[in-house]
């Protein structure tokens, strides 16, 4: 096969891994700029509050924590992408339908909050796994060229599915005159839209189980996950254990994914109370984050490629985060300028991290362990996931009246975070710096 061809055809494996991943951040941020809704219970015949809305969304984290990414991503190094992703992108699916049905099937609050929760963690558990899976497929495709590049767009078209959501939300659930009440398929609607993508998602999939197929007959490999030379054995994964610098990059994901991905998850109850701007304008304001990584993130991939130098730019992006989230705290109250900064900085950082963090992986662990190495990172970054959203919608529920005391109150957890993940990141710089003398 001809370079160029070669070439073509990874590009044209990355457009069928991206799809799935847009539906997935979609589907996962479609309440996001609706989240002041949930502070009302009585205007909306869902019945929900934002304690309910925050113990909903931690779902999301429940069954990865709890053993199943390990395990499953254990399953993608000895099963391989195509039969371990395609079980987990039907699961992903699968979730999904659930929650859409709870949300429309006209049952009391709390049952279907408590069927929306089981398919949100189904939907959590395969969006993860799926994400693994294209991750590793990434770094198969493009061992030998750009790879930091290729994961950069991958992430920024993922997010895009985020940016569509954050945008396109609030004009399926239009807002309503005082009293009026917010109807069950009115609430459903971001969730059928979901749902159709992940549909095309699933088609693109299949279309990549195919090529991959081909791609292992072409390159003479034994079987899907690409490594029969060096099978996987259960203690190459103790031996990650023993990787201080694996270590360090798993836990700076916890925290600095917490940092913006928790905060998406209430940004208009955070920024509508915060700057005094309406549902809208807010929507537009945490856009920001995702736009900017569309942007940015293939930039500072090929950036990554050229220059190097991973944990600079992590240090760098930390920091930014935390000026973002000392912005949100203290800030002057109702002054949309700032929100508008914290999240330019934000933006930035969202952009920064993970292209350097993520390709930084695959050079600290062999490749056979690949998928257990990402799944692990994903376990104990969606631990913190969870504890800071269901943190968040108590933190809220105990301030029913006092809507700028609770987004103040929010903020400040996420200071503490980001300064962690600061902390981290300072590590990891020194620890390279002491393996390069």
């Amino acid at each position: 096969m001809s370079a160029s061809r070669k070439r073509i055809n990874c590009w044209a494996a990355l457009a069928c891994l991206v799809v799935p991943m847009f539906a997935s951040y979609f589907f996962d941020d479609m309440f996001s700029t609706l989240s002041h809704l949930f502070e009302n219970p009585s205007l909306l015949e869902l019945g929900w509050n934002s304690a309910d809305y925050g113990l909903y969304t931690s779902g999301y984290s429940v069954l990865c924590v709890f053993g199943g990414l390990v395990v499953c991503g254990m399953l993608l190094d000895k099963w391989g992408v195509r039969v371990t992703g395609s079980i987990f992108v039907g699961m992903m699916a699968g979730g999904a339908a659930l929650v859409a049905w709870a949300i429309t099937a006209g049952l009391s609050p709390k049952t279907s909050l408590t069927i929306a929760y089981i398919g949100c963690m189904l939907f959590g558990l395969g969006s993860e796994i799926a994400g693994v899976a294209v991750t590793r497929s990434i770094a198969k495709w493009f061992k030998d060229g750009p790879m930091a590049l290729a994961m950069g767009l991958q992430l920024a078209i993922a997010r895009l599915g985020t940016a569509f959501a954050l945008v396109i939300s609030p004009k399926l659930v239009a807002v309503k005159g005082a009293g009026e009440i917010y109807s069950l398929s009115e609430t459903a609607r971001p969730a059928f839209l979901g749902m159709a993508l992940m549909a095309v998602g699933m088609v693109l999939w299949a279309l990549f189980v195919a090529m991959d197929a081909r791609f292992d007959r072409k390159n003479g490999e034994a079987g899907d996950h690409g490594t029969s030379e060096e099978p996987f054995r259960f203690s190459d994964v103790l031996a990650l254990l023993r990787n201080r610098r694996y270590i360090m990059i798993a836990l700076l994901c916890v925290f600095f994914y917490s940092s913006i991905v928790s905060f998406k998850k209430f940004a208009s109850a955070i920024l509508i109370p915060r700057f005094g701007i309406p549902p809208e304008a807010a929507s537009w304001m945490v856009s920001m984050l995702p736009f900017a990584t569309v942007i940015f993130a293939p930039l500072f991939g090929m950036l990554v490629d050229k220059v190097g130098k991973g944990t600079r730019w992590m240090l760098i992006g930390a920091v930014l985060a935390l000026t973002s989230h000392v912005i949100l705290a203290f800030a002057p109250q109702g002054t949309a300028a700032f929100g508008y900064l914290s999240m330019a900085f934000l933006g930035f950082a969202y952009s920064l991290v993970p292209a350097a963090m993520w390709p930084a992986v695959p050079k600290l662990v062999p490749e056979k362990v690949l998928g257990t190495a990402f799944s692990l990172i994903y376990w104990i970054q969606n631990l913190g996931l969870m504890l800071f959203k269901m943190l968040s919608g108590k933190i809220f529920a105990a301030n029913p009246s006092d809507a700028v005391r609770g987004s103040f109150c929010v903020e400040v957890m996420f200071v503490a975070v980001c300064v962690v993940a600061l902390m981290l990141t300072v590590m990891l710089k020194n620890s390279e710096s002491k393996s390069c003398k």
